[in-house]
C-alpha cells in the first residue's frame, strides 16, 4: 500500500492537478494555478496531519502548509526557503527540483507571493500578507 505522500504525488501527476491533499481517505484537489486554492484551505482545520502534493512550493505556500498542520509536502519545484521552513516545523519534504527561489511567471524576478512573505517569520501572518498582495495585483491588472 502506498503511503499518503506517495499517493498525493501520484494523484498530482496522474490527475493533472496543481494541488492535491489527502488524509485518511479524505481528499481535495485543484487544477487552478497559483496560491489561491491553498489559501482558501487555510479557512478550515480539516487538514491536520494530511499529506500534500503541489506543483510549486515557495516560502508563501510553505507558511500556509504550516498553518494547515500537514505532516508532509511534496513539490515538483520547491524553494530552499520553503524546505527550510517546513523541515524546521517537523514537516517531511520531498521534491522533484530544489531551487534557490521561486520566480514570477514572466521570469523577471521573485514571485509576488514570495515578496509578500519574504520578511515574515510567523506563518500566522502569511494569509493576510498574501491576500493584500493578491488585491494589489488585481488592482494593477485592472489599470492595464
Amino acid at each position: 500500500m502506498l503511503d499518503e505522500l506517495t499517493y498525493a504525488k501520484e494523484m498530482l501527476r496522474r490527475g493533472g492537478y496543481t494541488l492535491f491533499l489527502c488524509s485518511e481517505g479524505h481528499v481535495t484537489f485543484s487544477e487552478e494555478r497559483g496560491i489561491v486554492p491553498l489559501l482558501a484551505l487555510t479557512e478550515t482545520d480539516e487538514w491536520q496531519g494530511a499529506c500534500a502534493a503541489d506543483k510549486i512550493v515557495g516560502k508563501a505556500a510553505a507558511m500556509l502548509y504550516v498553518l494547515l498542520g500537514v505532516q508532509a509536502v511534496y513539490a515538483e519545484v520547491m524553494s530552499l526557503p520553503a524546505k527550510t521552513l517546513l523541515e524546521s516545523r517537523g514537516i517531511r519534504t520531498a521534491y522533484g527540483t530544489l531551487t534557490d527561489n521561486i520566480i514570477n511567471r514572466s521570469g523577471t524576478g521573485l514571485c509576488p507571493m514570495e515578496q509578500a512573505v519574504q520578511a515574515l517569520d510567523n506563518p500566522a501572518d502569511a494569509p493576510q500578507a498574501i491576500r493584500e498582495k493578491l488585491t494589489q495585483l488585481r488592482q494593477n491588472a485592472d489599470k492595464v
